[in-house]
């Protein structure tokens, strides 16, 4: 599979994830079964956005510039922090991931922003500048807005997974 083709199916993947976690905002039961699954959701998300990475890097030989490699920083260790708070069943690590992910989500907003406007900043080198678009996706969709979007369902997945239900509310209530 060349570097378009893996770009496309991640693309597509991110927007599935997306619309998964309107839905969820609008629908109780959609968000109960999200909620319940947040862990494995959000890791599974960091995982493939990890792999997704290392792809671009190892095996389509794109060479990460310097934010890349800040978004990296932010995604690898959540790609680990989810998988073993997932095995250990540990909601309380998602209020964490969401302060990584917030990170994150702000180093890819300045990167698809150096991308749109190039001549604005000189943060990267001259040789391999931030402003590259190494490929994108559907003609529109670059590497640091697919780290972003992953980054914004990692955060969203994290946020409805630390709400309490509606149930658990109104029992609570009952109790007060």
């Amino acid at each position: 599979m060349d570097a378009s083709t893996v770009a496309t199916v991640f693309a597509l993947a991110l927007f599935a994830g997306l619309v998964g976690i309107v839905v969820a905002v609008f629908n109780e039961s959609v968000r109960a079964v999200v909620r319940r699954r947040a862990l494995m959701i959000a890791g599974s998300v960091a995982v493939a956005a990890t792999l997704g990475s290392l792809y671009f890097s190892e095996v389509a030989d794109f060479i990460p510039c310097k934010l890349c490699w800040y978004q990296r920083i932010a995604m690898y260790p959540l790609a680990v922090l989810l998988v073993m708070a997932a095995v250990r069943r540990d909601q309380s690590m998602l209020l964490y991931v969401r302060v990584i992910a917030l990170l994150g989500l702000a180093v890819s907003a300045y990167h698809v922003w150096i991308q749109w406007f190039p001549e604005k900043s000189n943060f990267c080198e001259f040789d391999n500048p931030c402003s590259a678009r190494w490929v994108e996706a559907f003609d529109r969709v670059t590497i640091p807005q697919m780290a972003g979007l992953s980054f914004v369902l990692i955060i969203a997945t994290a946020t409805i997974g630390l709400r309490p239900s509606a149930e658990s509310q109104a029992s609570e209530e009952s109790v007060a």
